[in-house]
């Protein structure tokens, strides 16, 4: 995790006193269920709750019990042992580890996913604003890069919003998924720990009961998560490329905020570059880079080895981490993100109406011109227009297919920026609902 790219709210979640906390909850509602089936004395998990409930736990002790155990778990329960006393020797009852380890992974999953989910809103929030205010905003629509045919930056916003709102679904969806307790004991067989502990600690820590434990928790549930992690985050960069290139000098359409004192270059005085999305690009890779780890987990050796234990200790706090960080500034840059209509227009007016090229081909093939032959003509009038020889009406009109097949009023009438909006209201009322 890079400290300057996290927030304080992202990196508790992940912090060694969370983390111990979740440890021991897991142990005493375990101890609980133990002294409901007489396993263990009632007054012992009392005790456990009793000492440790609100206890801070001294991740240094523990570290320093760790050099000598190798072991952390161990090393945790001695610290609870000298914190809560002697009544700490019935924690553990039939448990492993992995018991611990897991569901506590799953509980910060499930934290780091309302997180994300939340972060996904602000983003939705934004959107929907510019787009609303955009709705009917001129602009040119691309493909490979090259004008096509006239959009609104409504338009292109709404697509942004659709696709955040699938995005918000997957991210509920892997919570659900990831969402499991296992309190199974070695090899998952229940043998030491009878299975309503297990229960007992799912319904307290918000879980459901993972079906089949091996003693872990399956790892095709966390890679489906952090693949999901790694859709959204090429979300963002989906959303932050487009704004890069829009605010290249040359199309200048739009532009992140760039705030007083903000200085764009040690070098050129003049610069405003685009840095906030930039760098959304750039933390976009390091989520996705948790994909491929996530993936190679889940092939673990029988019934549980621990290759995977070092991997989630990286890509955990890092991908929730950075993608929250990354949602965040998404939706500041949204939010404020500069909009220039002029430049849209000019830059739509740029190729001298080309942009309407498919329209009069349609309209030659309504009035008996084959496909073919319209093609040909409408093309080989635009090639003159992109040599810089005139245009594109002109030559039009002065073309013996087009204009005797299409009145000059008829055809400067499909030169109108506005048929190309006249379903804008039907898309923004699939994507937002009825206005």
């Amino acid at each position: 995790m890079i400290p300057r790219y996290a927030r304080p709210d992202a990196v508790d979640i992940w912090s060694p006193q969370t983390k111990y906390k979740i440890w021991f909850e897991i142990e005493a509602h375990a101890a609980d269920a133990m002294a409901q089936l007489g396993v263990i004395p009632k007054a012992a998990a009392q005790a456990i709750w009793k000492g440790g409930k609100d206890a801070i736990w001294d991740s240094d002790r523990i570290d320093e019990i760790e050099r000598t155990t190798k072991h952390d778990v161990i090393a945790f329960l001695t610290h609870v042992s000298e914190v809560v006393g002697a009544e700490a020797r019935f924690l553990h009852q039939g448990m492993t580890s992995s018991d611990v380890l897991d569901t506590c992974l799953s509980v910060q999953l499930v934290r780091a996913a309302d997180m994300l989910m939340e972060d996904v809103d602000l983003v939705l929030a934004a959107l929907k604003k510019r787009a609303l205010e955009h709705k009917l905003t001129p602009t040119v629509g691309r493909s490979h890069g090259i004008h096509a045919e006239p959009t609104t930056f409504g338009l292109k916003l709404a697509g942004h919003y659709a696709e955040f709102a699938r995005n918000k679904e997957r991210l509920a969806m892997a919570r659900f998924e990831v969402a499991t307790c296992a309190i199974s004991g070695a090899v998952g067989t229940f043998a030491n720990v009878d299975p309503r502990v297990e229960a007992y600690v799912a319904e307290k820590m918000g879980l459901a009961v993972e079906p089949v434990s091996t003693q872990v928790i399956p790892r095709d549930r966390h890679a489906a998560y952090f693949a999901t992690l790694a859709v959204v985050a090429s979300s963002v960069e989906r959303l932050a490329v487009e704004i890069r290139h829009l605010q290249r000098t040359e199309v200048l359409e739009a532009e992140e905020p760039f705030d007083p004192g903000q200085k764009g270059s040690s070098a050129m005085p003049h610069k405003r570059n685009p840095i906030l999305t930039e760098n959304l690009t750039g933390l976009a890779r390091l989520v996705r880079s948790a994909v491929v780890p996530a993936l190679e987990n889940v092939a673990l050796w029988h019934e549980r080895d621990i290759s995977h234990s070092s991997v989630e200790r990286g890509i955990g706090p890092d991908a929730t981490i950075h993608l929250d960080f990354a949602l965040r500034r998404l939706a500041s840059v949204v939010d404020r993100l500069m909009i220039y209509p002029a430049n849209m227009e000019k830059n739509l007016d740029r190729l001298g109406g080309l942009v309407h090229s498919q329209r009069v081909m349609l309209a030659l093939t309504q009035k008996n011109v084959s496909r073919e032959d319209a093609y040909a003509a409408v093309q080989g009038n635009a090639m003159k227009v992109w040599r810089g020889e005139g245009r594109f009406i002109d030559f039009l009109k002065a073309d013996p297919i087009v204009s005797r097949a299409i009145p000059d009023a008829e055809l400067e009438a499909l030169f109108d920026n506005a048929y190309h909006f006249k379903h804008v209201d039907t898309v923004f009322a699939r994507v937002f609902g009825p206005a």
